[in-house]
C-alpha cells in the first residue's frame, strides 16, 4: 500500500500541536506520568494556574518545566534523560518505589507514544521487528496502572499508517487506550468504540478516513482543534 502523504507542516508545530492539546486534558490536582520524547513535551504547556504533580519512573515526584540556560542540572533529569526543574515539595526515590505508585493505581493519567493503535483500543509501543531495542521499559506497567492513558504521537510515521484495524507489532497492552491525540485529530474510545472528536482545519473528514486504517464513528459534537 502507498504510504499517505501529509500536508506540509514542520516537525517543531507537529509536536507542538499534539503536546498542547494533551495539556489541556490534564486537571487539576492531577499525578500525572509523561513517557519519553513528545510525550515529555507536554509539560512545558500546562497552565500555571492549575496544579499537576509529574510522576518520573526513574524516581521523581514533581517535576516542572524543561531547564534551560543557569537553570540546568544535569543530576535533575526525567525518563528520558533530558534536564528538568522540579516544584516545590518535589520528592526523589529509587525505581522500585516508582514502579509501585505505577502499579499501584496511584496514576491519575499517563501520556505515551506509540508505533501503533487499534480500534479496540491497543497499544504496541516498544518493539520493531529486527530492530534493537533496550527493552520494554516501563510502558506495560504504566498503561495497565494509569486510570486514564492519551497516547500522543505524529499521525504518521514516514508515511506510514499508525491507527490501524488491529496491531501487527507486538502488544504493549489490549484494550487500554482512552484516548489518541496527533497532529490531524483526536480520537476519544466511547464506551469501547473510537470516536473522532477534534479535527484539526487543515484536514478534511475524508482526509482523516484516508489516513486511519481503522473504523470510527465521528462525533455529533466534532469539534475543531486549536493549532
Amino acid at each position: 500500500m502507498a504510504p499517505v502523504v501529509d500536508a506540509v507542516l514542520s516537525k517543531e508545530k507537529i509536536r507542538e500541536i499534539i503536546a498542547k492539546r494533551v495539556a489541556k486534558e490534564l486537571k487539576d490536582g492531577n499525578v500525572v506520568t509523561l513517557g519519553i520524547g513528545l510525550p515529555n513535551e507536554v509539560a512545558n504547556y500546562i497552565p500555571n494556574d492549575i496544579n499537576i504533580i509529574i510522576h518520573s519512573e526513574n524516581g521523581v515526584l514533581g517535576l516542572g518545566k524543561k531547564a534551560e540556560g543557569e537553570y540546568v542540572d544535569k543530576k535533575i533529569i526525567n525518563s528520558g534523560g533530558v534536564p528538568f526543574g522540579i516544584k516545590k515539595g518535589a520528592s526523589f526515590f529509587d525505581s522500585e518505589m516508582a514502579f509501585m505508585m505505577m502499579r499501584g493505581g496511584h496514576i491519575d493519567v499517563t501520556v505515551l507514544g506509540a508505533l501503533q493503535v487499534d480500534e479496540e483500543g491497543s497499544l504496541a509501543s516498544w518493539l520493531i521487528p529486527n530492530k534493537f531495542v533496550p527493552g520494554i521499559g516501563g510502558s506495560m506497567d504504566l498503561v495497565v496502572g494509569a486510570k486514564k492513558v492519551i497516547i500522543a504521537m505524529e499521525h504518521l510515521s514516514k508515511g506510514t499508517v499508525k491507527i490501524v484495524k488491529k496491531c501487527t507489532l507486538p502488544l504493549t497492552a489490549h484494550k487500554e487506550v482512552d484516548m489518541i491525540v496527533t497532529e490531524r485529530c483526536v480520537f476519544e474510545f466511547q464506551n469501547g468504540i473510537m470516536t473522532l472528536i477534534e479535527i484539526n482545519p487543515m484536514y478534511s473528514i475524508d482526509d482523516i478516513k484516508a489516513s486511519v486504517f481503522a473504523d470510527f464513528k465521528i462525533s455529533p459534537d466534532l469539534k475543531i482543534m486549536e493549532v
